[in-house]
C-alpha cells in the first residue's frame, strides 16, 4: 500500500475554503479535464458526472456547505471534495497533489460535516456514509477502506462506445419524433415530470419543474443534447441528458430514462442514437454512460447500440 495514504494533512502550501461561486464550479470542471488528460478516462469524473451531481446538491442541499476546495499558492483548484445526500463522499484531486493530505482532510471535513446533519436532523442523515472508486483505483479503495469503509453490494458497469463506428437509424413508432427539449415552460415542466417518474424514490427523482429550469441555465448544460422522444400527444415519453468533455473528446450519457408506459418501443434508443450523433457533430470521439449491475434491461440497450463494457464502479459503504 502507499504509505501517502497515511498523511494526514495537506501540504503546507494549500488554502482549502467552502465553495462560493459558479466561477468555483468552472474550476472544478476544468480540473477534472486537466485530470483526465494526464491520466486515463475512468480514474476520474467525467464533467457531465460532476455537473449532474452539483445540479443534485443544489437542488436539495447547499453547494456553499456541501463543497470544499483546495487551491494553492498560485490559486489554481487542485482538489475539491462533495457531501450529498444519502450521504454520500467523493473527493477528486489532480494526479501531482494526489495522497498529499487533501484526501484525508475532505474525510475528516466531511464527517465532522456530517455530525453537525445529524444533529440538526438525525432522521434524513441517519444512514451510512457511501463513498465509491473504479475497481483498479487500488489506491483509492485502500483509503476508503482504511477509512472505515466495506463493500457494500451496489456497483455500475462503465460502458464506453466509438464514435468512428457508423451510427445506425432508429424506428420511431408513428407520430413519435426525437428533438432537443424545447426551452418553454410547458415542456420543461412535463420534463421533470418525466424525471420524476421515471427516478422517484431515489434522491434523482426529487425535481420540481423549477428546479429543472435552473439546470437548465448550469455551466456545461447544452440544451442540443438534452434529447426527448415526443410521443404523438406531446408528451415527453423518452430522454437522455448529453454532457461533452472537449478537452479529451469524449461524451457522456446520463440520466436516461423512459415513462413506464412508453418502454419497450424503440424510444431510449432513439434518444440515444440522436445525442450520439450530435456528440459526434461537436467533435467527440467517444461516449460513455453507467448503469447498475443488475440493470440488465439498460445494459443489453446499450450493448445493442455499440457500447462495450471497460470497467466497473464499486460502491463502499461507512455505518454511521
Amino acid at each position: 500500500m502507499n504509505a501517502n495514504l497515511y498523511r494526514t494533512a495537506p501540504v503546507r502550501s494549500l488554502r482549502s475554503r467552502l465553495y462560493e461561486s459558479e466561477h468555483d464550479l468552472q474550476q472544478m470542471y476544468a480540473l477534472l479535464m486537466e485530470a483526465r488528460s494526464r491520466t486515463d478516462d475512468w480514474r476520474y469524473w467525467h464533467v457531465g458526472e460532476l455537473a449532474f451531481g452539483f445540479f443534485m446538491v443544489a437542488c436539495h442541499l447547499d453547494p456553499r456547505e456541501h463543497i470544499r476546495l483546495w487551491h494553492n499558492a498560485e490559486g489554481t483548484l487542485v482538489g475539491y471534495a462533495i457531501l450529498g445526500e444519502d450521504p454520500s463522499f467523493d473527493c477528486q484531486v489532480l494526479p501531482e497533489y494526489e495522497w498529499s493530505g487533501i484526501e484525508a482532510e475532505a474525510m475528516a471535513w466531511a464527517e465532522a460535516r456530517l455530525v453537525e446533519l445529524r444533529t440538526r436532523d438525525a432522521k434524513r442523515w441517519s444512514s451510512g456514509m457511501v463513498a465509491g472508486a473504479r475497481q483498479d483505483n487500488a489506491e483509492r479503495i485502500a483509503f476508503l477502506e482504511q477509512h472505515g469503509f466495506r463493500r457494500s453490494e451496489y456497483a455500475e458497469v462503465n460502458t464506453l462506445r466509438s464514435l468512428d463506428e457508423p451510427i445506425p437509424e432508429s424506428a420511431l413508432p408513428i407520430g413519435c419524433h426525437v428533438r432537443a427539449v424545447a426551452a418553454d415552460a410547458k415542456e420543461i415542466s412535463d420534463h421533470a415530470a418525466a424525471q420524476r417518474e421515471v427516478w422517484q424514490p431515489w434522491t434523482v427523482g426529487n425535481v420540481t419543474d423549477d428546479d429543472y429550469a435552473r439546470f437548465m441555465q448550469l455551466p456545461g448544460y447544452d440544451r442540443d443534447l438534452d434529447v426527448v422522444a415526443v410521443a404523438p400527444d406531446g408528451v415527453i415519453a423518452a430522454y437522455v441528458n448529453g454532457w461533452i468533455d472537449p478537452v479529451n473528446r469524449i461524451g457522456d450519457f446520463g440520466p436516461v430514462g423512459a415513462r413506464s408506459s412508453y418502454r419497450r418501443q424503440g424510444l431510449t434508443r432513439a434518444v440515444l442514437l440522436e445525442c450520439l450523433r450530435r456528440m459526434k457533430a461537436r467533435g467527440m470521439d467517444r461516449v460513455c454512460v453507467s448503469t447498475g449491475v443488475a440493470n440488465t434491461p439498460a445494459l443489453r440497450l446499450y450493448e445493442s447500440i455499440g457500447f462495450e463494457t471497460v470497467n466497473t464502479y464499486l460502491e463502499y459503504a461507512k455505518t454511521a
